[in-house]
């Protein structure tokens, strides 16, 4: 049924729910009126089982009609809280972007940092690095791996 209401405009629809159901009330209170002709009175049952139908059909058309009604308000809708969905993802990603290229800046820096540490450094034990002279490694190298081995804060 949903796929005919799809295909037809909404006052078609309801319009021919509307007929339906008239023609469906009519004929069954026809039914009930027509006793007293007796010519048509062969026709009676006949013409109660044709109200009933019609009116059953009428209040089918009528219903399926609301329910699309009803269906397509939701998709309206969810389509609505999708589009404020996406606008606060977007949002969110440049807030994300721009933590990240901050996180990204600052672990430059400090290695950019650390290395002119080093560079300082070796300056005053590079006679012990020659050869024939000890080979130990400073505690301020040691300390400036570390450093540079803790997360960015």
């Amino acid at each position: 049924m949903g796929w005919i209401i799809s295909f037809l405009s909404d006052g078609l629809i309801l319009w021919i729910s509307y007929i339906l159901f008239s023609i469906g009330f009519c004929s069954y209170i026809a039914s009930k009126l027509v006793k007293w002709i007796p010519v048509i009175d062969k026709y009676k049952l006949l013409a109660e089982i044709a109200g009933i139908v019609f009116l059953i059909a009428g209040a089918y058309v009528y219903g399926g009609y609301n329910t699309e009604m009803e269906w397509r308000q939701r998709v309206t809708e969810m389509e609505k809280k999708v589009e404020e969905a996406e606008l606060k993802s977007k949002e969110e990603n440049v807030r994300i972007e721009q933590k990240v290229i901050t996180k990204t800046q600052i672990v430059r820096e400090r290695g950019q940092d650390i290395v002119k540490y080093i560079d300082k450094e070796i300056v005053k034990y590079d006679t012990k690095f020659m050869p024939g002279g000890e080979c130990e490694i400073p505690k301020e190298f040691v300390n400036a791996h570390n450093k540079a081995a803790e997360a960015p804060k």
